[in-house]
């Protein structure tokens, strides 16, 4: 194949999403790249730049990491279902499924809870041409049936022992940390064998920026034939539990020493009428392809 067969493709896999969109009333929006705040994300940092040092009005921006904050803004304010096609920035990352740029899609649907939202990722892939089988495993199922381990219900000293058992570190401040390590170990190399995945209710200490229930929070992630493809959220509605989320993120981050960050007041500021119920989903568009391909 060509490079203009290439890029023919490549514009086309980009028409269909937005055809999709268009057709179930989904608003395509842009929001900024150059943002005030670093991310709060433990194990994710932001690209920094220094701009209007020749006017003397220097200031520091940051890259956006995801598009998610900004787009809260928007919903916020009522903009209604909404998605995003993008670049995002970041810094520090190695692996072969990890660069500094990346191309994401971001998208929102109100009144959705995750199992709405899967479905309608389903659709969405099905559109593009992925017409795998689809799995469903609670995350406590899929360590039950995959590393016979009752996750929800096993504490950090005795997952520290499975861990040595496979000769796994141990050296973690956070139980999340060795539960995220004997996934990758025990469970992802499973997951190959499901063309398509969804691994949904992790534990709350996993919870991120999602709502929690009971001992599990909502939110899912989607692997294709092993890889992880997508992570999405049913989402906190109201400011102070973007504050407490943020608040401990930053804490953890000085624990391992990372750049210190403050607290994005701006957005905290921008959610007074809270955000309505939804659901949305990031989607790396450059692991989906390579699944696809």
């Amino acid at each position: 194949m060509n490079m203009r067969e290439d890029l023919k493709k490549y514009s086309d896999f980009l028409q269909k999403i937005r055809r999709y969109f268009n057709d179930h009333n989904v608003l395509e929006v842009r929001t900024p790249l150059l943002l005030n705040n670093p991310t709060t994300d433990i194990y994710i940092d932001s690209i920094s730049t220094t701009v209007n040092q020749a006017i003397n009005a220097k200031s520091t921006k940051y890259l956006h990491t995801s598009p998610e904050l900004e787009m809260k803004r928007l919903l916020a304010n009522g903009s209604g279902d909404i998605y995003q096609i993008c670049e995002v920035f970041r810094d520090n990352e190695q692996g072969s499924q990890n660069f500094n740029e990346f191309t994401m899609l971001e998208y929102y649907r109100l009144g959705f809870d995750i199992h709405q939202l899967m479905d309608d990722m389903v659709q969405l892939l099905k559109t593009l041409g992925v017409e795998y089988r689809v799995s469903k495993l609670s995350y406590a199922q899929a360590f039950f049936e995959y590393g016979d381990i009752d996750i929800l219900n096993t504490d950090f000293a005795a997952l520290k022992v499975i861990a040595k058992t496979h000769s796994l570190s141990t050296d973690f401040e956070w139980i999340e940390d060795l539960q995220i390590l004997l996934f990758t170990h025990l469970v992802e190399p499973k997951l190959k064998d499901l063309p398509l995945c969804f691994v949904y209710d992790y534990p709350t200490t996993q919870s991120a920026l999602a709502i929690v229930e009971g001992e599990v929070a909502h939110r899912f992630e989607l692997y294709m034939n092993g890889v992880e493809i997508a992570n999405g959220y049913d989402e906190l509605q109201e400011a102070g539990a973007y504050r407490c989320c943020f608040v401990d993120e930053i804490d953890k981050r000085s624990t391992l020493g990372k750049t210190s960050v403050d607290l994005n007041e701006d957005f905290l500021l921008s959610l007074s009428d809270s955000l309505p119920q939804c659901s949305g989903v990031a989607i790396g568009i450059n692991r989906l392809l390579s699944q696809i391909n």
